[in-house]
């Protein structure tokens, strides 16, 4: 049925009274049933009963999400439109639209009746997941996490090749298994990513020259899988968490600090619900706890901004600890964007369209991270800052298909921090 415009048959009586007034058939037409009707609402009931899937019927369409929706900015998108599809028949477990929501978060921010899409949206791909119904390069992904433990499809013996020009120590669990503060978990795009191992070594030196007490699991390590799941490959985190509680049991640790806000999403909002709870930060959060002892030999005279990563920020709150690594820095000076913290725009990465860029291709005027890199662009800024892996290759990428290559560096925080103190 879709959204074919379907001609309703004219309905009017010849007269009708209402509370005493007599209306002529054609004021008294809109009095029966109207167009809408005529549409199937299974696929929208059937999103109803899900687990998870209830709260999008409570949309009464008062579109506050589609201007706060990033894909929206870039194409035609959005919590209440994705609703009216399916007042109008669209069947969403089919439908392009399932992939497109990167789970954000800023539409469930501003929604009076609280829809959340971040539920939804994960309990209508395990549907269509199971069913097969998944777009080849996402079920690539699955099958690359099932197999070597990391969504990329790489050797884990290669998550340590990062350290080889580290030029600095790091101690692995595996050859040292004694007590250790912080167990850190490296995670597959600073593992693997060329870019992004430059973020594990300088992030390494850092620690080093702070004194932190840390290891890392080395070849054992496999992905938490939070972008899995949010993907709707339910099962498959499920078995990286046995997988991942397994490891951890083997060694004694007193917290667990991640480069991935994804990661530290999962680890603190998702193990405790599958009864396994850690103490667990963000890499900036356990850096933004030393900055007193952050030691400077070398400024950075730059103009920095930076992007909140979604899962940092919007999602557990953290907006603070960033900035004030970046603004330590001597020389630097800070500029937010206009679209920052609460409100900041996403990268385009997350709930696994990560891995989705020439799917979502066909339905948006430009990649967000795109629109993203022109935002930071308008500041004047020299620097983009970040602190999430995904994102330092999808920003330099962006920079590059923007034409701005030459007028903004992308670049880790645990990178400027290791320029600074070097």
């Amino acid at each position: 049925m879709g959204l074919e415009k379907q001609h309703p048959d004219p309905i009017e009586k010849e007269g009708a009274v209402v509370e005493g007034y007599a209306l002529a058939g054609e004021w008294n037409r809109m009095f029966e049933q109207r167009v809408i009707w005529d549409y199937d609402f299974t696929p929208l009931e059937k999103i109803g009963e899900l687990p998870g899937g209830e709260s999008l019927n409570w949309c009464y369409g008062c579109g506050k999400c589609i201007p706060v929706c990033p894909v929206d900015i870039v194409g035609d998108y959005g919590p209440r439109k994705i609703h009216r599809k399916g007042q109008m028949g669209v069947d969403l477990f089919k439908d392009p639209d399932l992939w497109l929501c990167t789970t954000c978060g800023n539409c469930l921010r501003v929604c009076p009746k609280e829809v959340d899409m971040i539920q939804i949206m994960p309990a209508v791909r395990e549907v269509a997941v199971g069913e097969g119904n998944v777009p080849a390069e996402l079920q690539s992904v699955f099958e690359k996490t099932a197999r070597y433990g990391n969504a990329l499809g790489e050797n884990p013996r290669k998550r340590v090749e990062w350290m080889k020009d580290a030029a600095t120590p790091v101690r692995i669990l595996k050859d040292d298994p004694s007590p250790v503060d912080v167990l850190f978990l490296i995670e597959d795009y600073w593992a693997f990513h060329p870019r992004g191992r430059d973020a594990a070594r300088a992030n390494a030196r850092v620690l080093n020259r702070l004194g932190v007490d840390w290891a890392i699991l080395g070849a054992e390590e496999k992905t938490i899988g939070d972008s899995q799941r949010l993907a709707g490959e339910k099962g498959l985190f499920e078995m990286l968490v046995e997988d991942n509680v397994a490891l951890f049991s083997k060694y004694e640790f007193g917290r667990i600090v991640t480069s991935d806000p994804h990661a530290f999403n999962a680890l603190r909002n998702e193990y405790p619900k599958l009864g396994h709870s850690y103490e667990v930060l963000h890499y900036t959060q356990l850096l933004g706890q030393l900055v007193p002892k952050l030691t400077f030999s070398k400024r950075i005279d730059a103009k920095v901004t930076f992007h909140d990563p979604c899962y940092l920020g919007r999602h557990n709150g953290e907006y603070d600890a960033p900035r004030a690594l970046i603004e330590a820095i001597p020389g630097v000076e800070f500029m937010e964007m206009q679209r920052c913290r609460a409100n900041g725009y996403c990268c385009g990465g997350g709930g696994g369209a990560m891995w989705l860029d020439s799917f979502t291709a066909d339905f948006t005027s430009e990649r967000l991270s795109e629109r993203r890199v022109r935002e930071a662009v308008e500041t004047g800024a020299d620097i983009l800052a970040i602190c999430c892996p995904y994102e330092v290759s999808r920003f330099e990428d962006a920079v590059k298909s923007t034409g701005n290559d030459g007028k903004l560096i992308v670049r880790d925080i645990a990178e400027l921090l290791d320029e600074a103190m070097s």
